[in-house]
């Protein structure tokens, strides 16, 4: 693990840490940057963690001479992959333990997690840190974006939009995205394994195990914003829901 910009201040607890696994796809840029340019007054921890390398890391060069004084960039690359589905030990085929890994490693209490193909509104970050103050997670809403033109399409009102709402209540009691989730992790301490997991057969599912995770700790709230943006396949846009 290696701090990129950290210096001996990074012993400090940060006030926020974000989580990012990733195969290096061209989109890390724009998530990345979405982190840098938050207006929350304070100082953040970006953990990124190679999973799999899709591309070389010139990308992760470039952000790391961008990043701001504020962030402290904290890069992973374990030089394997944790995966089942390249010869690692655990199932979740998206990334293995790395959320698990980089979320206990984070030096802050609060936790935030960004996929490598979405990113967020400025003001994602103080709006989550705004919400989960006297609770023990929060969440935001989101935008469906079109991933090749990267245009919003609508926000959703279906999918993730929280506990006991939703296309997914009665299966799930609801559902909220990665990408819109703030964690206390202290309070939230035996959720973080459930990243690590997969809850069906092609390994994926494990936001699934998560939420339900979740839902035993009652005490939530949702920003109210539409603060993040999530790619969505075009296949996605012919779901019958």
């Amino acid at each position: 693990m290696t701090p990129v910009t950290m210096s001996a201040a990074g012993q400090k607890q940060f006030d926020v840490a974000v989580v990012i696994p990733t195969v290096l796809r061209p989109t890390l840029a724009r998530a990345v940057r979405s982190v840098f340019r938050q207006d929350l007054h304070g100082r953040i921890q970006l953990l990124i963690g190679i999973d799999q390398r899709e591309a070389d890391g010139d990308c992760l060069d470039a952000l790391a001479r961008e990043c701001p004084e504020h962030v402290g960039l904290t890069i992973l690359d374990l030089g394997y992959s944790t995966s089942y589905r390249h010869g690692g030990v655990y199932p979740n085929q998206f990334g293995g333990a790395l959320r698990t890994i980089l979320s206990y490693a984070a030096n802050s209490k609060r936790v935030a997690y960004l996929d490598d193909d979405d990113w967020w509104a400025r003001d994602h970050l103080s709006g989550l840190l705004s919400a989960i103050e006297g609770k023990e997670w929060a969440f935001s809403y989101r935008w469906l974006v079109d991933r090749e033109t990267g245009w919003p399409i609508c926000r959703d009102e279906w999918d993730s939009v929280g506990p006991g709402r939703g296309i997914n209540q009665q299966r799930y009691g609801g559902f909220v995205s990665p990408s819109t989730l703030l964690l206390d992790k202290e309070a939230c301490h035996f959720v973080l394994p459930y990243w690590s997991l997969c809850a069906f057969p092609d390994g994926s599912g494990e936001d699934r195990l998560v939420f339900r995770a979740l839902q035993k700790h009652a005490a939530w709230a949702a920003s109210g914003r539409y603060s993040c943006y999530y790619a969505m396949p075009h296949d996605g846009h012919r779901q019958k829901h």
